[in-house]
């Protein structure tokens, strides 16, 4: 698998990553572990979870499976805070008491003694950023976070945090961000996508084959094994099986044809080479899922079927607005 920078870092993480958030409700240790495996042996190094994926329980997950499946010197682990984990005043938010409580759960749960990059779940209006941002620079000056970034920012929140890290020198960057991002949902290169390559952070889309939808499994109903079917997940597929949804799987599925391969591997090819795309997020129930997913490190698009599919996605979406150049390095 190829590599890629993390933005204007050091950091190099696998063009692929992946995502943990059924690990612990759909995925159990055993097939989680044959996932880590299969993602090892392609080359992956990037894996993705959370403090309140499963109530934390997929941060243990991983951590059991460290040094067991895989090496802990081979896999970047990456990891968020800021959701509401537990009642009380630390229990959630991204204040400096609540973060610095969440990041000593983590590690205390993925058993390690540092993450390689920590993140901030959501912004949080109710705590001054200056606060936030000073509890990033703690983590890392203590050892405990090598790496820093953000997730569900809007352009001008991601701006805004970048600015004041680039300006204070005694701060640690934002590295990346996660947003929503695939042919299905292209809001986000309205602001965020421009404002991520202007301050040199990269993109690491989630949710990148359109919670499913964009595989083709829902063209002619709901399979009794996929999310969809799922209690706790059907309205998170339920909210991209629209008309338009239709039409853009339409052509990934032409386009799939026309390459003899997959669906899932030609949406996951399109969003991967989207310019300032660090490495998408994958999140696989099986290791079958997973297995398709690495197999597109082998698809490249065509241009004329990246145009194509860049028009039928576009319709109906926000106006395509130039990505500026990038900032120069602060002095």
């Amino acid at each position: 698998m190829d590599h890629r920078q993390l933005g204007r870092s050091g950091l190099r993480v696998s063009r692929l990553a992946l995502g943990t958030m059924t690990w612990g409700h759909g995925t159990d240790i055993n097939e989680a572990a044959d996932q880590l495996a299969a993602f090892h042996d392609a080359g992956g190094t990037l894996v993705d979870t959370a403090d309140i994926y499963q109530d934390g329980h997929s941060e243990h997950i991983l951590g059991e499976l460290l040094d067991t499946v895989a090496a802990r010197d081979e896999i970047i682990v990456a990891t968020k805070a800021v959701a509401r984990r537990t009642a009380g005043p630390f229990g959630g938010g991204a204040s400096r008491g609540a973060l610095l409580t969440a990041l000593d759960g983590s590690l205390r749960r993925l058993q390690l003694d540092h993450i390689d990059l920590w993140q901030l779940h959501a912004w949080d209006p109710s705590v001054p950023l200056d606060e936030t941002l000073a509890a990033l620079e703690s983590a890392v000056a203590s050892g405990k976070v090598r790496y820093v970034g953000v997730s569900n920012y809007t352009g001008w929140q991601l701006a805004t945090a970048a600015t004041l890290q680039q300006t204070r020198h005694t701060r640690t960057p934002v590295v990346s961000t996660q947003l929503e991002y695939s042919l299905l949902e292209r809001a986000g290169e309205h602001e965020v996508v421009p404002a991520a390559h202007y301050h040199g952070i990269g993109l690491l889309p989630w949710a990148p084959l359109g919670r499913g939808v964009l595989t083709g499994k829902y063209r002619n109903g709901t399979p009794p094994d996929s999310r969809g079917a799922d209690a706790h997940l059907a309205r998170y597929v339920e909210h991209h099986r629209t008309e338009r949804a239709a039409r853009i799987v339409q052509a990934v599925s032409t386009a799939a044809d026309g390459l003899g391969t997959s669906p899932l591997a030609v949406a996951l090819a399109w969003i991967r080479d989207r310019p300032g795309v660090a490495a998408p997020v994958v999140g696989a129930r099986t290791t079958t899922q997973l297995t398709m997913a690495l197999d597109s490190e082998d698809i490249h698009l065509p241009a004329a079927i990246q145009a194509a599919l860049d028009d039928v996605s576009a319709e109906d979406s926000v106006p395509h607005l130039p990505i500026p150049p990038p900032q120069p390095a602060l002095e």
